[in-house]
């Protein structure tokens, strides 16, 4: 495995991460306080080439690997402070753009990426939702085959940023067809009838990147609206998923080298008792440890990302990756907060919005319990 980067792919990531200080922490927290969804950020972020990173280039986008789009996300964590837009980014790219270009018909590509990579469409995945399994094979949403549309009766829940979505990725079972083979995948653009945004949940704090519940009563979808083909739901789902997980905390990786390098700098002009605080074991153990887990991550991630690229990602890389990096990342804020002191527990610092957003890591993408529950069992537990 290789993990230089290029000439071209650290003057990207500089460019990223400039991009990132400049345009994307504006008014960031008058924007959390009413709970604004950043849209001139999103299209600043689309015209930087974000969101088209690892499109084809005939479909509009970047054309770039994973790994650079790894890289260009990490920049991005490092740069940009609101951490629920990376996050919004990070649900469009790995959990709809790439199944597009994977699963989509010509049609369905031409008809959502160039919009997508360009901004002016925002695009999410819906599959949580409240009485489903673990694995989500138990989901209730079903769709119905009516001739040359499916109509769609159900739920989902914690669905990022769908009140500002132009279309969701919703998966669904059929009725009388149990297991994966009978779930399937449809592309239900806002505005559908049938289709609502039900109420949002109330959060550890406002944010700017809202979750909402999708309600779908008689929501009837043409069936070029369907996404791969009739029950290849899971098989779409897993493809992305494993990608997501191995490198949708990119970003966080970014958060944790600010942080490291935010304590380092505290530490060395922060005195107490006549010396810096860095001169002491328990705060100078806290930095080591920091930078051991960015390293640690980092490599996971970046292993999971090259791997991708080879087309030899398994659940097991992908599920340490994801793992590692969001208790890590969980870890890191709280020795932010720590070596602070008092300090970084105020707004001011802008500590405590790391801890808030890194919490929520270990719970998307499938939660820390699955993530252990699948490596044991590759490991034959």
């Amino acid at each position: 495995m290789e993990f230089s980067l290029s000439a071209e792919q650290r003057e990207l990531t500089e460019a990223a991460a400039a991009f990132a200080r400049a345009r994307l922490n504006e008014d960031l927290a008058e924007r959390e306080e009413s709970g604004e969804f950043p849209r001139e950020a999103w299209q600043a972020s689309a015209q930087f080439g974000i969101q088209g990173l690892p499109v084809p280039a005939e479909l509009g986008g970047g054309g770039s690997d994973i790994l650079t789009t790894v890289l260009v996300m990490e920049a991005l964590g490092y740069g940009c402070h609101d951490n629920r837009l990376i996050s919004a980014l990070n649900a469009q790219i790995w959990s709809l753009e790439l199944p597009l270009v994977k699963f989509g018909t010509t049609a369905q590509q031409r008809a959502y990426l160039p919009r997508m990579v360009s901004g002016e469409l925002i695009g999410m995945r819906a599959m949580t939702e409240l009485d489903s399994t673990p694995d989500a094979l138990g989901m209730p949403a079903h769709a119905e085959r009516q001739g040359d549309h499916y109509l769609l009766n159900g739920a989902k829940l914690y669905i990022t940023d769908v009140p500002v979505a132009d279309v969701v990725l919703v998966f669904a079972t059929h009725s009388g067809e149990p297991g994966q083979a009978g779930i399937s995948a449809f592309l239900v653009d806002k505005g559908t009838p049938g289709f609502t945004v039900s109420r949002t949940p109330e959060k550890m704090r406002p944010q700017t990147s809202p979750i909402c519940e999708v309600v779908l009563t008689d929501c009837l979808i043409p069936a070029g609206k369907r996404l791969g083909q009739e029950g290849a739901g899971m098989d779409i789902f897993n493809s992305s998923m494993e990608l997501e997980r191995g490198c949708i905390l990119a970003s966080a990786l970014g958060a944790m080298q600010r942080q490291l390098e935010t304590c380092v700098g505290y530490a060395k002009e922060r005195k107490q008792f006549g010396q810096a605080i860095g001169k002491f074991q328990n705060v100078a153990d806290r930095v080591a440890d920091m930078y051991l887990r960015l390293e640690a991550a980092r490599l996971l991630v970046y292993q999971a990302a090259w791997l991708s690229q080879q087309g030899k990602l398994t659940m097991a890389e992908a599920a340490a990756a994801k793992l590692f990096t969001s208790e890590a990342w969980i870890q890191s804020s709280l020795d932010s907060i720590q070596i602070h002191g008092g300090y970084g527990y105020t707004r001011e610092a802008g500590i405590a919005r790391d801890l808030r957003d890194a919490i929520a890591g270990p719970t998307h993408s499938g939660a820390a319990g699955i993530q252990r529950g699948a490596l044991s069992r590759m490991l034959g537990l």
